[in-house]
């Protein structure tokens, strides 16, 4: 196996993973936490896509999706390039309104359709290429890939979870809100 089709099926299973939780989900289990404070899959999925938006955009050194195409109004944001969800507090979670499932899997989409050129040309040597000094030891493209698939299939696997919880709420005669 190439490394190019290593890393296209790492960032693959992603993508599956995301279409499956946004293929058939309502407003209210796009919004709905599972349990107070915790994350809903809106924010999950959005998260997910900022931090593989940011990474990529400095990986190409170019702007970032989420502020080119002005994606932050369909998410109920403004489009700033440092809000991706790390350290959101749970007012800060709350804010994270997107319009519709097709709004998270069309920003998905947009930012994996970036992505994937830049796996499809990834050499072996090139892994070794620092491409983020504010860190000691400085980031390798290696390791920021890594990174950027194990935090989004975390939080993809995370929202597939969620989803189950509020189906089995549901479908056991409650709303999907806590202690449905």
């Amino acid at each position: 196996m190439e490394l190019k089709d290593l890393l296209i099926d790492l960032f693959g299973r992603v993508s599956e993973q995301v279409h499956d939780v946004t293929s058939d989900i309502d407003e209210e289990e796009l919004l709905t936490s599972p349990e107070p404070g915790s994350n809903p899959i809106g924010w999950l999925i959005w998260h997910l896509t900022r931090v593989q938006d940011m990474h990529i955009s400095e990986i190409l050194e170019t702007e970032q999706l989420w502020v080119d195409q002005d994606w932050g109004p369909r998410f109920g944001l403004a489009s700033e390039p440092y809000n991706i969800g790390y350290g959101h507090t749970v007012e800060q979670i709350g804010t994270v309104k997107p319009d519709s499932a097709a709004a998270l899997f069309e920003y998905f989409t947009a930012v994996e359709a970036r992505t994937r050129p830049l796996l499809e040309s990834t050499t072996p040597s090139d892994l070794d290429r620092i491409v983020d000094r504010r860190w000691d030891p400085p980031v390798n493209l290696g390791t920021r890939l890594v990174s950027i698939a194990d935090d989004s299939i975390q939080h993809a696997g995370q929202a597939a979870y969620v989803k189950g919880l509020l189906r089995r709420r549901r479908s056991q005669g409650g709303d999907s809100a806590p202690g449905g």
